[in-house]
């Protein structure tokens, strides 16, 4: 069994959490600057309908191979979704759970 320095481990785990830390606040610290930009502005109003949009037509392609059955459920959790979404206040975590919720119920129930 090798026995390790406590100091060494202190120090190792000293510079991981250095490093974690750096890495992790960089983006922030770059970003702070641009917070007034009308682009970060704008990426941060479309990005999630983007990334949304991506989403669906990736489920649609994978399911739209399958069956029509499949993609008229997919319909449905989409409608569900984009619904919640504008209803709720656009809260995309809980649009795309809820979406996701509804997919799977119909895919596992139907």
């Amino acid at each position: 069994m090798v026995e390790l320095d406590p100091w060494y481990v202190a120090g190792a785990l000293a510079i991981a959490f250095a490093i974690t830390l750096s890495l992790r606040a960089l983006p922030f610290a770059v970003l702070k600057p641009l917070r007034k930009s009308r682009l970060v502005m704008a990426m941060g109003l479309w990005m999630p309908v983007g990334i949304l949009a991506i989403l669906a037509a990736s489920t649609f392609v994978s399911t739209a191979s399958v069956d029509w059955a499949t993609v008229a459920k997919a319909v449905v959790a989409v409608a569900v979704t984009a619904a919640v979404h504008l209803w709720c206040g656009r809260r995309t975590l809980l649009s795309i759970g809820l979406g996701t919720l509804t997919f799977v119920a119909l895919v596992n129930l139907l």
